[in-house]
């Protein structure tokens, strides 16, 4: 008897590299924008990548905020994208919250209107997404989670806050070699207004800008 095989192909986009590059070539012109404080916050993070670097370690950054919904998820992202843009290797990124809720549909409008290709995996409320920002990379799998889920790591990471809640509610995280309060306003506030879609894009960009300045001064 003879078998064939199925094989089911999910068509994407391909990723809008150029306007993405674009975009990051523009944000890495504009470091002075970011206040001396807040590039001395930054800077630690970038000094725990270096110090991975030089143990040959992999690079663990894990971005927490309350519901997982918007601000660590882009974290997330564009951690991986500014890896990628300046070459630095054996980045990995995840995100959680101190509940889960799902990856809201403002924030993936956002990633996606900066170049980003976003495939949603499954049709659950929490549903998984697969955020291309390379076409030659393995995809950033988001989904909404608690920050010590099982697939993030429990322990050798940089706890990241993005949010004010989470950091006042989360003073200790298990396992973190790390933890490093890098607050955001929430672009929620904006939801269903006619600012919703300019509120998630600035919080987008805010997050990218200084992601990318971190990974500046690794090499």
């Amino acid at each position: 008897m003879t078998y064939k095989i199925k094989t089911i192909v999910v068509a994407r986009q391909v990723v809008d590299v150029v306007n993405l590059k674009s975009y990051c070539d523009s944000l890495a012109q504009q470091f002075d924008a970011i206040s001396v404080s807040r590039k001395n916050l930054l800077g630690k993070i970038s000094n725990y990548i270096r110090s991975k670097k030089s143990e040959n370690k992999p690079i663990n950054l894990v971005y927490i905020c309350t519901h997982n919904s918007r601000r660590s998820h882009f974290g997330q992202i564009w951690a991986a994208a500014a890896a990628n843009y300046y070459h630095v290797n054996d980045v990995h990124t995840f995100s959680g919250g101190t509940e889960a809720t799902a990856f809201n549909i403002n924030a993936i409008n956002a990633i996606k209107r900066v170049g980003f290709d976003v495939k949603k995996i499954d049709d659950k409320i929490n549903a998984t997404y697969h955020i291309y920002f390379d076409d030659a990379e393995i995809p950033v799998e988001c989904f909404s989670k608690v920050y010590n889920d099982f697939k993030n790591p429990n322990k050798e990471f940089v706890a990241i806050m993005t949010c004010s809640d989470a950091e006042k509610n989360c003073p200790f995280i298990r396992g973190a070699d790390l933890r490093i309060g890098t607050t955001y306003n929430d672009p929620k506030e904006f939801d269903n207004t006619p600012l919703q879609d300019a509120k998630y894009d600035e919080r987008c960009k805010q997050i990218a800008l200084e992601t990318l300045y971190v990974f500046s001064l690794i090499n």
